[in-house]
């Protein structure tokens, strides 16, 4: 059963940075989906950013566009999150999803977070002065 295993968070001042990591526990990282939804308090789940394992492709949802980078290490099973010029909106408990890629990386930054395959338990990310 694949799990994820996310880490990174903690207290940031606006503007400035955090590297998420979420680390795959599976034989190999070949036609997965992967990425990062929010769910800020009160708010419904957003999806962030995620990428194909297999050629790369990333979305972003607008929000965080030209501010966070997706990037992916297969042979360390691990995505990773940057995100810079953090702002107190972006405060959230991030998780780390993943589905197997049949469909565009878009469809599953779209998805109704409780029907993506697999999810992670969450890692705290407070932007606050």
């Amino acid at each position: 059963q694949v799990q994820l295993v996310e880490s990174g968070g903690g207290l940031v001042q606006p503007g400035g940075s955090l590297r998420l990591s979420c680390k795959i526990s599976i034989f190999t990282l070949d036609y997965y989906a992967i990425g990062w939804y929010r769910q800020a308090p009160g708010k419904d789940y957003e999806g962030v950013s995620c990428i194909s394992s297999s050629d790369g492709s990333t979305y972003y949802a607008d929000s965080v566009k030209g501010r966070f980078t997706i990037s992916r290490d297969n042979a360390k099973n691990t995505v990773y999150l940057e995100m810079n010029s953090l702002k107190p909106e972006d405060t959230a408990v991030y998780y780390c999803v993943a589905d197997h890629l049949i469909f565009d990386v878009t469809y599953y930054c779209r998805k109704d977070f409780r029907y993506l395959e697999v999810w992670g338990q969450g890692t705290l990310v407070t932007v606050s002065s």
